[in-house]
């Protein structure tokens, strides 16, 4: 099985894929062709996905039973002791080479205090 799911990309692209997949929703691609096919068809998917994000999931003989590829996509699959995770880059997190902002100091508030214990 092989699913493509592609965001923000040019219809003559979902228009190629659906010579060899079916499109379940909007920009959601799924079948079963050979592997030759698949990686040949997440070729022209990378070529020409301009600015949108494309991602292709696909059974393999591996412990999950399936695999995944990602193109111009903010997570990035990662290997972590044989297993394929998802690395989410952390909301709000400093780029390399930025300071990162103080924020509010932690604690507790002194009206949370008062309420907590009761006084004033």
């Amino acid at each position: 099985m092989t699913v493509i799911v592609l965001t923000n990309c040019p219809a003559g692209l979902r228009g190629f894929l659906t010579r060899w997949l079916l499109e379940i929703s909007a920009g959601v691609f799924v079948g079963n062709p050979s592997a030759r096919i698949r990686d040949v068809l997440w070729e022209e998917v990378q070529q020409y996905a301009g600015q949108g994000r494309a991602l292709l999931a696909h059974t393999t003989n591996n412990e999950q039973g399936f695999t995944f590829r990602t193109h111009d996509h903010a997570w990035h699959p990662t290997d972590h002791e044989g297993v394929t995770l998802i690395h989410r880059p952390a909301p709000n997190a400093p780029s390399p080479g930025q300071a990162r902002q103080s924020g509010p100091p932690s604690g507790w508030s002194r009206a949370a205090k008062r309420r907590r214990f009761g006084r004033g």
